[in-house]
C-alpha cells in the first residue's frame, strides 16, 4: 500500500452516525517501529551529529521492506525529536526503507507499558529482525 491508499483507510470513518477510529482491514498490521538500537546504532540525541551515519542493520531494511510490500503500514516512532526529522528522513532514504510516516518525540527512558482502546501488540527487539512468530507468554491486563 502507497501512502494514498493508507491515508483512505485512516480517513474518517462514522458508524451509526458517530466518527469513530478506523479499524485496518483483517491482517493489515500497522508496525510502529523505533530507530535507534532497532533498525541501526543506538544514538542518542545529544549526539546528533552521528545521526547521518549511523549502521543500518540490514536485517531491519530487509524486513520492513518486506513488511511494506505485502500491505502492512510502517511508521516509525522515534524518541528523536522534530530537530532530527530532516537527517532521519535522509539517512532511512539512503538505506532504502519503504515507510508511511514517521512520529517524532516518542518518550525516552523505556520499559513502556502502553494502554490504549485498540489491540496493541509488543515485540522487544532483541538484535535480529525477523518474521514474527507466534508464542504464549503472560501479559498484564486490566481487571474485569
Amino acid at each position: 500500500m502507497n501512502k494514498d491508499e493508507v491515508e483512505k483507510l485512516l480517513h474518517e470513518k462514522v458508524e451509526s452516525g458517530e466518527t469513530v477510529s478506523p479499524v485496518l482491514p483483517e491482517g493489515v498490521k500497522n508496525y510502529l517501529i523505533d530507530i535507534d538500537g532497532t533498525i541501526c546504532d543506538d544514538i542518542p540525541n545529544e549526539e546528533p551529529e552521528r545521526m547521518a551515519t549511523a549502521k543500518l542493520y540490514p536485517d531491519a531494511l530487509h524486513t520492513l521492506n518486506k513488511w511494506y510490500d505485502e500491505g502492512h503500514i510502517i511508521c516509525f516512532f522515534t524518541s528523536r525529536t522534530e530537530e532530527h526529522r530532516e537527517v532521519t528522513e535522509e539517512w532511512l532514504n539512503k538505506h532504502g526503507f519503504k515507510y508511511h510516516s514517521m512520529l517524532m518525540g516518542k518518550p525516552r527512558g523505556g520499559n513502556y507499558h502502553w494502554i490504549d482502546n485498540h489491540l496493541v501488540k509488543a515485540t522487544r527487539y532483541k538484535g535480529k529482525f525477523t518474521d514474527l512468530v507466534e508464542k504464549e507468554v503472560t501479559i498484564e491486563v486490566f481487571k474485569d
